[in-house]
């Protein structure tokens, strides 16, 4: 581990990580600063996941220096709520603070299911469970929200829809967030800064450079995207999803 440079939540160095004699990440160098929403993009099994794991401190067998706040929370493509404990209990797992009922609620009402507290999992949508997850997250306060894939298991309206409140909870609690994501027109709409990893290294930084609200009919999105896509060897007029 080591230290972070004052205004960064995150920052990498020479990261390098195997599974047997399949090398994955081999020296990776990164930093995310205060509020910045970082995208990583790549290739299936181009180790995305992996770095956000070692991130988060779930995988202790990587080498390099790497450190993060930690003031964060991470949001898996699973929304992993425990089928036995009601919503507003997932939302308050771990939370031991004499506030958690309160911040259990306004988390909630953040998310859109202030009404939802007293549902068990099974009762909800898989929109609904993806919500619970971020609430969960939120009630924590992080600096640093690690993401991986969270809107990758909803449907096209879903996603969009979680896009939107992903949008909208970041203007609100200013976190920062590194995102993996296999879709080039979500990480445009919602990072700062985009990460292409290639060959186990970070082969390009792209600033997004374009103002908000965003969609993908705005002027430039297109060239970036298109951008985007050569750099992810992905042929002209065919797209991630």
């Amino acid at each position: 581990m080591a230290a972070r440079t004052a205004g960064h939540v995150a920052e990498a160095s020479g990261v390098h990580r195997a599974f047997g004699d399949t090398v994955v990440l081999d020296g990776v160098d990164l930093s995310i600063e205060r509020g910045e929403v970082v995208a990583l993009l790549g290739a299936s099994g181009s180790g995305k996941s992996t770095l956000l794991r070692i991130l988060a401190g779930l995988d202790d067998q990587a080498t390099g220096e790497f450190a993060t706040t930690p003031s964060q929370a991470v949001v898996f493509q699973e929304h992993r709520l425990l089928p036995w404990k009601r919503v507003a209990g997932n939302v308050a797992l771990g939370v031991r603070t004499p506030d958690a009922a309160e911040r259990t609620a306004k988390a909630l009402a953040e998310v859109g299911l202030a009404d939802r507290g007293g549902a068990w999992p099974a009762e909800l949508s898989g929109g609904q469970s993806q919500r619970v997850a971020i609430a969960r997250a939120l009630i924590r306060e992080p600096e640093l929200l690690l993401m991986d894939e969270p809107f990758g298991a909803l449907d096209a309206l879903n996603r969009l829809r979680m896009q939107a409140l992903f949008g909208r909870l970041r203007s609100a609690h200013g976190f920062a967030a590194l995102l993996v994501t296999h879709d080039v027109d979500e990480a445009i709409l919602l990072a700062d800064r985009l990460l292409v990893l290639d060959g186990g290294r970070i082969a390009e930084t792209v600033e997004v450079g374009l103002g908000r609200p965003r969609a993908v009919d705005a002027p430039g999105f297109g060239d970036l995207r298109r951008r985007l896509l050569g750099l992810l060897h992905v042929p002209a007029g065919r797209g991630e999803r």
